[in-house]
């Protein structure tokens, strides 16, 4: 695992929780700022997918 993988959560003041993901993973996926993503926990693994209608 290289160190660019390593992100932290960050918190904002309404409580939500954010992390950054990579420019190089959101142009390989081509993904857009302000797409719908579908965010689901799998035992102590998260996975995040595209949304499609």
């Amino acid at each position: 695992m290289e160190n660019k993988d390593i992100r932290k959560i960050v918190k904002n003041g309404r409580g939500t929780y954010y992390i950054s993901v990579p420019k190089e993973i959101m142009r390989e996926l081509k993904w857009k700022e302000r797409q719908k993503v579908i965010v689901k926990k799998y035992g102590s693994k998260v996975m995040i997918t595209d949304w499609k209608k």
